[in-house]
């Protein structure tokens, strides 16, 4: 699924401000479908959907959001509708799995959704994934350790793993 299609079928859209920076926040009729830091790779430009501030879920992920940047929340608790390939949503759910203060690799997750040599395939899709934090691809790193790329950029990254309690 690309993108636009992805914005095309969000329903409400908000922004919050975050200790990194704005985020829209977009859902659909089934959850929440994206959550992306302003600036960030994969960002849409246009949603086609009304400003709902006022929108029940996309206030809980805003609230849920606010608790964790606060330290107050390790784990999200919101309807989620994971729109991307098959395979871009095994690796999310992967993602899923991977606890606060956690981490994983590329070549890990790999292993996990049955696809050991997919690593750079893996990669393509954890950085496509549309719900930052929430489904907490930067929680996974180099095959070493090392702190590899992210959509909304490394610092961000790095900020969210010393939050976690990571680095």
């Amino acid at each position: 699924m690309s993108l636009a299609s992805l914005a095309a079928a969000c329903t409400a859209q908000t922004t919050i401000t975050t200790p990194l920076g704005a985020v829209l926040l977009a859902r659909t009729g089934s959850g929440l479908a994206g959550a992306w830091f302003e600036g960030q790779k994969a960002y849409p430009v246009v949603i086609d959907a009304p400003r709902r501030d006022d929108d029940a879920l996309l206030r809980d992920a805003a609230s849920q959001l606010a608790e964790y940047f606060a330290g107050q929340r390790r784990q999200f608790d919101l309807p989620l509708d994971l729109r991307g390939t098959e395979f871009q949503r095994k690796v999310w759910r992967a993602l899923l799995r991977i606890g606060a203060g956690q981490t994983s690799s590329y070549g890990a997750i790999a292993r996990e959704v049955g696809s050991p040599r997919a690593v750079r395939a893996v990669g393509g899709a954890v950085g496509r994934n549309p719900i930052s934090v929430i489904v907490p691809c930067h929680r996974v790193l180099g095959g070493d350790g090392s702190l590899t790329g992210y959509a909304g950029g490394l610092q961000r990254k790095s900020a969210l793993l010393r939050l976690e309690g990571v680095l």
